[in-house]
C-alpha cells in the first residue's frame, strides 16, 4: 500500500515537472520623479512590471533523435504600470503615453501626472490637462478649450473639438516624435 502511494506521488511530481516547458524572462523597473507643487515637493513613483513568456515546443517531437530542433513560437508579453503619487494613491495604466508629440511645427511634452497627463508647449505658459474617460477616450483641457482625445494605432495623439461658428469637428493629429 505504502509503495503505491509512493509511486503515484512520483508520477504526479513527474508529470507536474515535465509541463513546465516555458521561458519566463521578467524585468521590474521603479522611476521615482519629485514634483514641485504649491503644497510643497511630491515623489512621484511609476513601477512597470513587465513579463514574457514564450512555450517551448519541438519540430518534431515524436521522432527517436537525441538532439531535437525547436520550433519556434509567439511569445505572450504582458505588461503592468502602476503610478502612487506623494499622497499614497496608487492607479494603474494600461500604456503609458508619455513622449513628445509635433503639431504645427511645435513640439508638446506629454507627462504623467497624479490624474492623467499634463501637455506642456514651450510658447504657453499653462499646462493642458489630458484625462482618461470610462469609454477609453480621453478629455483635453486648457483654459479657453476642451477638446476630445484617442490614440490611433501609431501612437498619434488624436484631439476632436467642436467649432460652434461652422458647426463641424475640427480633427488635430499630434504626432509621435519617434
Amino acid at each position: 500500500m505504502k509503495s503505491i502511494a509512493i509511486t503515484l506521488g512520483a508520477l504526479l511530481f513527474t508529470f507536474g515537472i515535465q509541463a513546465q516547458n516555458k521561458n519566463v524572462t521578467e524585468v521590474s523597473k521603479t522611476t521615482t520623479r519629485t514634483v514641485k507643487t504649491s503644497e510643497g515637493e511630491k515623489k512621484l513613483i511609476k513601477k512597470e512590471d513587465i513579463s514574457a513568456t514564450q512555450t517551448i515546443d519541438f519540430e518534431d517531437a515524436d521522432s527517436k533523435k537525441l538532439n531535437k530542433d525547436v520550433k519556434s513560437t509567439p511569445i505572450e508579453v504582458t505588461a503592468t504600470t502602476q503610478i502612487i503619487d506623494g499622497d499614497g494613491n496608487v492607479r494603474s495604466i494600461d500604456v503609458d503615453r508619455s513622449a513628445i508629440y509635433n503639431y504645427g511645427g511645435n513640439s508638446y511634452q506629454l507627462s504623467l501626472d497624479n490624474s492623467g497627463y499634463t501637455v506642456i508647449n514651450n510658447s504657453s505658459r499653462e499646462p493642458a490637462m489630458l484625462r482618461k474617460t470610462s469609454n477609453g477616450n480621453y478629455i483635453y483641457s486648457t483654459k479657453d478649450r476642451v477638446s476630445f482625445g484617442h490614440f490611433d494605432k501609431a501612437g498619434n495623439l488624436i484631439l476632436e473639438t467642436y467649432d460652434a461658428k461652422s458647426d463641424r469637428i475640427i480633427y488635430e493629429r499630434y504626432d509621435l516624435s519617434k
